[in-house]
């Protein structure tokens, strides 16, 4: 099957869960090819998605995308002025948000008009905003299937016309139960089996099991953004060391709230055992964590309602055997088995973190039990080739 996947940014360095997809679906015979919204931009490009540059797609020059888009719009001037009405009204609550779904209906009408000499057989968009607009604006100017995978801040965030998407979607995806009850939500009158649960997942053959650290360091890994909770980590390592507790802990990322972190780090007087390391690539990440006694991922959900879905990076921790702890937040609970395959918390409760962290670090045999059961959930849950071939299947039955 030819397959047009739709994104915002190719290649994109937190997004590694996207290229693992499509490697997976690649080695099942797929003819995959990717669609970014936006140039290439980021400074780091990990090996994995660097393989996928050659078959990647992005936008014309802007005069080009305005003729593009003007000849497509005047070949179905009908079907356009509706989709135009609809983004204007379901988007109007979003005065930005309705600004950049407008240029995303240029860019789509652009792409259309590159793709309809040779179309894909489908489009396949990851995330509810923007790139699904867009799968959706093309699905309808060429007449071919198209479907998306909504993760998080896609939907809690802002409604991007999820219901008329929902219904002319041949394939509806998310990545946990929790967010296919928030969609029900959404739209009532859906049913279970209209929403499809594929989970992101890790290649287990590049996160082998790895012995049993006997250190005392703490890691997390993820942008500096309020969702992940790295303040409260902050706060917590600050009580442990109040406690005397031995330990170390890194945080590995970048992001808006990097100076907010630094500074909080500096007015607790922890700069000695707390430290934020930056970027990093893939193998690099991949040595922190399986080098750590405790990864530790405290994410929260924000008074906007943002919030993260099923963080990829604990199925990475977990398969690598490395301890984790997290929070009761979205569907972390569906991965992260409490007292089972990990431990988690009351989310912005620093203290109850800190109870985790110190329990772990001073109980090697608990480590050891949590770690085998968490590597044994993620294999039968979260592999990426099982899940690929679940895709796979959805993208079959629904051509």
């Amino acid at each position: 099957m030819n397959i047009l996947y739709m994104v915002s940014l190719f290649p994109c360095w937190s997004e590694t869960f996207i290229v693992r997809e499509l490697h997976a679906l690649k080695a099942k015979g797929c003819d995959i090819s990717v669609y970014s919204l936006k140039p290439a931009s980021e400074h780091m490009v990990h090996e994995d998605a660097a393989a996928l540059l050659d078959q990647t797609l992005y936008p014309s020059s802007p005069m080009r995308i305005l003729m593009n888009a003007l000849i497509m719009f005047s070949r179905r001037p009908l079907l356009n002025l509706r989709l135009l009405y609809r983004v204007l009204v379901r988007m109007a609550p979003y005065p930005q948000a309705l600004v950049k779904s407008l240029v995303t209906g240029l860019l789509a009408l652009d792409a259309a008009a590159r793709l309809q000499g040779d179309p894909p057989e489908r489009i396949h968009a990851h995330w509810a905003t923007y790139p699904s607009t867009a799968a959706w604006i093309i699905s309808q100017n060429l007449n071919i299937p198209f479907g998306f995978t909504s993760h998080a801040h896609d939907i809690f965030l802002e409604n991007h016309l999820l219901r008329e998407k929902m219904a002319d979607a041949s394939l509806v995806v998310t990545i946990s139960a929790f967010n296919q009850r928030y969609l029900m939500a959404q739209v009532p009158d859906l049913t279970p089996e209209r929403i499809n649960i594929v989970h992101c997942g890790v290649n287990l053959a590049d996160f082998a099991l790895t012995p049993l650290s006997d250190n005392t360091r703490i890691v997390s890994v993820g942008r500096f953004d309020e969702i992940k909770g790295f303040v409260y980590l902050i706060d917590a390592c600050a009580a442990l060391h109040a406690r005397g507790v031995t330990f170390s802990c890194e945080i590995v990322g970048e992001g808006p709230l990097g100076a907010t972190l630094q500074q909080r780090i500096d007015a607790l007087g922890v700069a000695s055992c707390v430290t934020l390391s930056g970027a990093k690539t893939q193998a690099e990440v991949r040595t922190f964590i399986a080098d750590a006694a405790i990864f530790c991922l405290p994410s929260v959900k924000t008074a906007s309602g943002n919030m993260d879905g099923i963080p990829v990076v604990l199925m990475e921790a977990m398969a690598l055997g490395t301890p984790v702890v997290s929070t009761q937040v979205s569907g972390i609970p569906e991965l992260v088995i409490d007292e089972k395959t990990g431990l988690l918390c009351p989310p912005k409760d620093a203290d109850a973190l800190a109870d985790a962290l110190a329990r772990l670090l001073h109980d090697p045999q608990q480590r050891a039990r949590l770690r085998q059961e968490a590597r044994e959930k993620v294999s039968a849950d979260f592999d990426c080739t099982r899940e690929a071939d679940k895709l796979a299947r959805l993208f079959e039955a629904s051509a």
